[in-house]
């Protein structure tokens, strides 16, 4: 499939389906690098290749666990990963494996019923936080400063939320880091996103322009580096909704944001990155699967098929996952 965006080059869009064993609704997805890529979903379900998508082997926990729904992952490398299990009380709960699945350690669980975990996000091996729904008046911010032990971050340095605040937990990528100490997450029902500077131990809040309401705000950010991202959403709930407001961008690292035009399909944005080929975003939802080069100006369709994540290598070689065990491998290539 052929498209001409504003790209001066003609770009190239390649789908690949992926035979990924499972047919559980795969909700996160990470590529290590062009070759190592985990993906993680409902019941308890994990899937890994390490060579590039020809094979993906698929696992997942068993017993009491098994109905654990594993929102988000966050690989290391291809026998190092963690995952987070998203929802009331102690179904939030974060694991880690050193041996590519064969095992894996507990090492966070939520006591608090009034919190409910939705993503996570690391700058390297051993240095991530992750966010939870607002409880108590603020959103809740837990930090590992050595890849196995989580504390909450100190409330002062949390602003205060509005009634009902939380991240959406669609499609793992409610709460980004990049580079060494930037952090960033969305939330709803005002579409707002917080921004950290310092690993996560402080965070300013800022109201976006997007769409508010119950079910509707920011689900998803992208950042191609410190200043320059893109925050979509939109209304969760309504997948034939077409309204507008569901996508805005930053050149300032976010501390203000700009309504750019949606993407062409229907409903919410629940996944979303940076394409460093194109220097543009790709993004997710329900309803189909986009691209842009320049800031949604304009979107181009890859897919009309349900995704809820999306995730590229640094080459830009692309992994979109979504409800059925769908994995689907994207390339975007000027030529």
């Amino acid at each position: 499939r052929h498209t001409q965006g504003s790209n001066p080059k003609l770009v190239e869009g390649t789908i690949t389906e992926q035979e990924s064993h499972t047919t559980a609704l795969l909700q996160a997805v990470r590529a290590v690098d062009d070759t190592v890529v985990w993906v993680s979903g409902h019941r308890a379900t994990w899937v890994r290749t390490v060579d590039g998508g020809r094979t993906w082997v698929a696992g997942a926990m068993t017993g009491p666990d098994s109905t654990l729904q594993f929102r988000d992952v966050e690989p290391v490398s291809a026998t190092t990963a963690y995952l987070l299990a998203a929802g009331p009380g102690e179904q939030s709960r974060i694991y880690k494996t050193t041996d590519a699945g064969q095992s894996w350690r507990l090492q966070f669980i939520n006591h608090d019923s009034a919190a409910f975990y939705d993503c996570f996000g690391f700058w390297d091996a051993t240095h991530g936080i992750a966010v939870s729904d607002a409880a108590h008046g603020k959103m809740i911010v837990i930090r590992t400063d050595d890849g196995e032990h989580w504390s909450a971050v100190a409330e002062d340095g949390i602003p205060a939320g509005v009634p009902g605040e939380g991240s959406p937990a669609a499609g793992g990528t409610c709460l980004i880091v990049h580079g060494r100490d930037h952090a960033w997450f969305g939330t709803l029902p005002e579409p707002r996103v917080y921004h950290s500077t310092d690993r996560g131990r402080h965070w300013s809040a800022v109201r976006t322009p997007m769409v508010s309401g119950e079910a509707a705000g920011v689900a998803t950010l992208a950042f191609r580096d410190d200043l320059h991202g893109m925050a979509l959403g939109g209304r969760l709930l309504e997948p034939d909704n077409r309204s507008d407001s569901v996508a805005a961008v930053t050149s300032d690292g976010g501390k203000t944001w700009t309504l750019v035009s949606r993407p062409t399909f229907s409903g919410a944005v629940y996944g979303s990155a940076t394409l460093p080929n194109v220097r543009g975003y790709i993004a997710a939802g329900p309803k189909g699967l986009d691209w842009t080069a320049n800031d949604g100006r304009p979107w181009n369709s890859l897919s009309t098929a349900a995704y809820w994540a999306v995730d590229c290598s640094a080459r830009g070689v692309c992994w979109a996952v979504g409800p059925g065990g769908r994995i689907t491998r994207v390339t975007l290539g000027a030529h």
